[in-house]
């Protein structure tokens, strides 16, 4: 693991597709590739190949079951502020749980918030 990093996937459970792709695409302003992966129901969100980050998808399935209580999943925010993206999040139809915060000066800004499902997550920008 020397040259990459620790997270290659992420998976974000939902109990209503349509519902938590409109949410995730608005708020981040992208559009997620719906797929069917056996007994899965997948919405991929968009991924560079040799990019930084992570991929990922939203996950519908009896297996997958939405919380505020699980892993804590940082979005990149791609607007160079979180700020943007926090904007749009209740609109959306979610919450936010904290406004834009600064972390540390090296480390940039943080904001939390509560998606349609019932998951939290944050974003993150450098200012």
């Amino acid at each position: 693991m020397a040259n990459e990093n620790a997270v290659g996937w992420f998976e974000i459970p939902v109990t209503d597709m349509e519902r938590a792709m409109r949410f995730y695409q608005d708020v981040f302003e992208v559009a997620l590739e719906r797929n069917q992966m056996g007994p899965l129901d997948m919405a991929w969100f968009p991924w560079v190949e040799g990019g930084t980050g992570s991929g990922g998808s939203l996950v519908k399935n009896e297996m997958y079951k939405p919380s505020m209580d699980g892993v804590l999943i940082y979005f990149t925010a791609h607007s160079g502020d979180l700020a943007d993206e926090l904007a749009r999040v209740e609109g959306a139809g979610g919450k936010v749980l904290m406004q834009k915060m600064l972390i540390s000066d090296d480390i940039g800004f943080m904001g939390l918030c509560l998606d349609t499902e019932g998951n939290r997550f944050a974003i993150h920008s450098r200012q």
